[in-house]
């Protein structure tokens, strides 16, 4: 019988009977306030913070406070398998680890410990455009892992083929492209510090390697950092995207294609009539618009429109095993977590990462076990599994 992903508890109660502890807390409030202790006030505020007044956030958590699962009992669930493909990707639990761009100001590990994590754990991770390290470097890091590569589309279309090429190049099988992003919301915690990684030459590893984006400079950015960093700033911030540009990115990719940033049923349903393979309902974790509809509010509704004809993920406002459980009964294909694995990465390294992303599945593990729940086939059938609370 396959180890269950709750297996994970066992070993921590049996390493407590040495009189070891973990490392880590599994509690995601007490993991943000450890990483808080360890975390400069620029690099911190940047991770936690988000847009505005912070309403975004909290609607995000609030739209998982008002639903609940409902157990049921006297089911055989003792042998589970959360195992599932999605678009091509095979993974051992619809969970996949969210862009994150410039982890070099978290840990020195940065996005290769990160990629060396999940891939020990059979987890898709998502390399940000914003990374700290190259495409390539990353990519040898995780190895045989499965990864996908998150585009923050730069307006040059030369800069945009060759970044895609590379990605394809390194094995990065789907792409997500992230559409709440083409200019920067109003975030007081970066505001107040007057911090922003890239203006810094921070999270521009990918751009300041790529030959295309170079072939424009004057200069190597090793020679000249502040023009490279004029270069590059603009050309992923400040442009809306457009509909009619999304031909570019199907031309110039062979595999999936998955929009990030739909909120709205009609956002969805233009991106399959245009030819995508996949949304990921999320605002962002609420560092883009103040004052937006939680994300999980219109999981549902999105879910029902589209009705199978394309993948649909979730993100924003997951800390918990027991958040992604619910994402699941409300029929996301997967879920993306985001800042509770960049705690662990800044708390730990390689090893915190594996922590919090083993913490979660051991979680996501026992929530559905406990409801009822053996398989996401079971999970998908099910009526009245989640009510409003």
């Amino acid at each position: 019988m396959t180890t269950p992903l709750s297996s994970f508890a066992a070993e921590i109660y049996l390493r407590g009977l040495g009189g070891e502890t973990p490392a880590l807390p599994t509690d995601p409030a007490a993991l943000e306030e450890a990483a808080r202790k360890v975390l400069d006030d620029g690099a911190f505020g940047y991770l936690a913070g988000g847009a505005g007044s912070g309403a975004t956030m909290r609607a995000n958590r609030a739209a998982f406070d008002r639903v609940g699962l409902v157990p049921r009992m006297l089911r055989d669930v003792t042998a589970r398998d959360w195992s599932t493909t999605v678009l091509g990707t095979a993974m051992p639990a619809p969970l996949l680890l969210a862009p994150v761009g410039v982890m070099s100001i978290l840990h020195e590990g940065a996005e290769p410990a990160v990629a060396r994590a999940a891939a020990s754990l059979g987890v898709p991770s998502i390399l940000s455009t914003a990374s700290s390290h190259t495409i390539e470097d990353v990519a040898a890091a995780a190895g045989e892992g499965p990864r996908w590569f998150q585009l923050y589309w730069p307006t040059e279309d030369d800069v945009t083929v060759s970044i895609l090429a590379r990605a394809r190049a390194t094995g990065y099988s789907t792409l997500v492209v992230t559409l709440d992003t083409w200019t920067l919301g109003w975030r007081p915690a970066d505001l107040d510090q007057a911090y922003l990684p890239f203006v810094r030459g921070i999270g521009t590893a990918i751009p300041f390697s790529d030959p295309a984006f170079r072939a424009g400079l004057a200069k190597a950015p090793e020679d000249d950092l502040m023009a490279a960093v004029g270069r590059w700033v603009p050309m992923f911030t400040g442009t809306a995207l457009r509909w009619d540009r999304l031909d570019l990115l199907r031309e110039h990719w062979d595999g999936p294609i998955v929009l990030k940033g739909i909120q709205h049923v009609d956002d969805a349903l233009r991106a399959v009539d245009a030819g995508m393979d996949g949304v990921v309902v999320s605002n962002h974790g609420g560092r883009q618009v103040d004052r937006a509809v939680g994300s999980l509010e219109m999981l549902p509704p999105i879910v029902q429109a589209l009705d199978g004809r394309a993948a649909v993920l979730f993100d924003s406002g997951i800390r918990t095993g027991a958040d992604v459980a619910v994402a699941l009964a409300l029929g996301a294909d997967a879920v993306l977590l985001g800042r509770p694995y960049a705690y662990g990465l800044a708390l730990g390294g390689e090893d915190g990462v594996r922590h919090v992303v083993r913490s979660v599945l051991a979680e996501l593990d026992l929530t559905l076990a406990l409801s009822g729940f053996g398989d996401l086939a079971s999970l998908r059938g099910a009526k009245d599994i989640v009510r409003s609370a």
